[in-house]
């Protein structure tokens, strides 16, 4: 496990119900980027975290569930280590708080101090989450149906392809995106995103791209970033935004975001695995 050997990932938890905001566990961003993407390269957006597990008791002591969207800055100090994230929000379940905003103030204190930025959070009562955020998908090409021959496991911005005769403003997508934790080597299912302008990418060769990732270790916000720098140096186009939104596991799943647009568009969206 490397530097992680102090995180909980790949050990057998015990569970804590009474608050504890040193539970949480925070990662240099820069550290486990690993040098996969050049540390001068900009880009900008954020990484969504939703957690569909949050309790708390209300001032009598009766239980309240929600869901919670967390937004981290892209450029924060730390990203925050995802099993002392689940552990951390288990830690209120015996907690009392008058509201669902004292609960947002409480947590929005506790993991902007951890990240070294400010993060924004909403929380919704199940309907309200029902409401906001309808299983669709974004208007769109999905690559999944293309018949192509696959014989690469591991990424290469070779196999990115395009032509430069051909300009064109599109949103492409393939729920084919599978990677690895890097610590327990657990697998990591995702959808992926490809909203750009430029020269026209080939589906068929970003299909292969995006398989091609199948056994690579690495963390979430790492493979979404590496993507968006191979396309953006291979292509060259003149935006370029990719989003990927990864299945949950343990009741939180996380949607990063990278993009030459200082503000990209954050869909209030779910894929129908999320």
């Amino acid at each position: 496990m490397g530097e992680y050997h102090n995180t909980q990932l790949g050990k057998e938890t015990q569970y804590q119900n009474q608050y504890d905001p040193k539970l949480l566990f925070p990662i240099e961003r820069a550290s486990a980027r690993s040098g996969e993407v050049p540390k001068a390269f900009e880009f900008f957006g954020n990484d969504a975290w939703t957690a569909y597990e949050l309790s708390w008791l209300n001032l009598s002591g009766k239980p309240v569930v929600a869901v919670a969207r967390f937004n981290f800055p892209c450029n924060s100090k730390y990203v925050i280590e995802s099993k002392s994230f689940k552990l951390y929000l288990n830690s209120l379940i015996q907690s009392k708080f008058a509201s669902k905003f004292d609960v947002i103030d409480r947590l929005a204190s506790d993991l902007s101090r951890c990240c070294g930025e400010a993060i924004t959070i909403d929380i919704y009562d199940l309907k309200e989450y029902e409401e906001a955020f309808k299983i669709r998908e974004p208007d769109g090409t999905c690559i999944d149906s293309l018949d192509i021959e696959v014989t690469q496991y591991e990424p290469s911005k070779s196999l990115i392809e395009f032509d430069s005769t051909t300009q064109i403003s599109e949103l492409l997508y393939s729920h084919l995106l599978k990677t690895n934790c890097p610590v327990t080597n657990q697998p990591d299912w995702a959808s992926v995103y490809i909203d750009y302008s430029g020269p026209k990418i080939s589906m068929d060769s970003l299909l292969k791209y995006i398989i091609s990732y199948r056994l690579h270790q690495d963390f979430h916000e790492v493979c979404v970033e590496k993507i968006f720098y191979d396309l953006y140096t291979v292509v060259n186009p003149s935006k370029l935004t990719v989003f990927a939104k990864y299945t949950r596991r343990g009741g939180l799943d996380i949607s990063p975001c990278r993009s030459t647009e200082l503000e990209p568009e954050l869909r209030k969206m779910r894929q129908v695995r999320q």
